[in-house]
């Protein structure tokens, strides 16, 4: 079928491309840069120009494709308000363009805050976030609504590191404050986890999700169901032969700064649900072995 993807070129987007062309499928991606239209077409994919504020162009991909995959996000953490209202204008409008038309429309979202009571998030939990002013502008739960408009909307839950050589997320970041601060942190007693794949392993998950999984469904792109946070500093702590040590919870944000809000959360997440409707079986990397192995070494 035709796809159309947006953030086609990022981080998770590029393999999702390549599995997308492996499969049979026609790509056209949203790029916004010369340097991104050129990857897409080295790729095989077909390019249409524009960003996640060009609503008349992503309507335009929308309407003339047979599925859309939307991974873009402005992750602006300077100023979440108009990435969370960006988020949310670039989903409408998709499932407005889609409405009445039984064409898929998977749509990026995190296992992040979906836990209760110290339990790792699983399929079945809601998500809270509504309204434009929640996460991602409620993009998740407003795209969930369009399934009873003839919608076939899959939302596509990812782990808060998806992880490999090259990622400049998450990790990346902590690795750099290791780096500037001559040792390598964890919050309190380190025993708070995060929940993390491979980024070849995530992108086979949303192939798989765009040819098997039914309206309605909310996939997770799990592997590991949560690596401590004391794990990944000592990782991090081995690669760049940096002291490991216990960051006090009244301190975590002023020694990481704003990627200490995240990082002193519990953000586990089981995938048992999507792996059995999917057949989906992470193959690649742990974390700790992609950080061993040197993949955040070029910071």
């Amino acid at each position: 079928m035709h796809v159309f993807v947006t953030g086609a070129s990022g981080w998770i987007g590029s393999p999702v491309v390549g599995e997308l062309l492996a499969a049979g499928h026609e790509v056209t991606g949203l790029a916004r840069s010369d340097a991104s239209a050129a990857a897409l077409e080295r790729a095989g994919a077909a390019v249409r120009r524009g960003d996640l504020d060009d609503l008349d162009g992503i309507r335009a991909g929308a309407e003339t494709a047979e599925a859309v995959i939307h991974l873009a996000n402005k992750h602006d953490w300077s100023d979440p308000a108009a990435s969370n209202a960006a988020e949310r204008a670039a989903v409408q409008t998709i499932a407005d363009a889609l409405a009445g038309s039984g064409r898929p429309f998977l749509l990026a979202s995190g296992v992040a805050g979906l836990g209760r009571g110290g339990r790792p998030a699983t399929e079945a939990d809601a998500s809270p976030a509504h309204g434009p002013d929640s996460p991602r502008g409620g993009s998740e739960n407003l795209a969930l609504e369009y399934v009873d408009r003839g919608v076939h909307t899959v939302s596509l839950r990812f782990s808060p590191t998806v992880h490999g050589t090259g990622d400049h997320g998450f990790i990346a970041s902590i690795a750099a404050v290791a780096r500037e601060k001559g040792v390598s942190g964890y919050p309190g007693d380190g025993a708070n986890r995060w929940a993390a794949v491979h980024r070849d392993d995530a992108a086979r998950m949303v192939a798989l999700g765009l040819e098997k999984a039914p309206a309605g469904s909310r996939l997770h792109a799990v592997a590991e169901e949560g690596v401590t946070t004391r794990a990944i500093a000592e990782a991090i702590g081995r690669a760049f032969d940096l002291p490991v040590a216990s960051i006090a919870p009244d301190d975590v944000e002023g020694h990481f700064g704003w990627i200490g809000a995240f990082f002193g959360q519990d953000l586990s997440a089981s995938s048992a649900a999507t792996r059995e409707l999917l057949d989906w079986t992470p193959t690649g990397p742990t974390l700790v072995e992609d950080i061993d192995a040197g993949a955040y070494a070029a910071g």
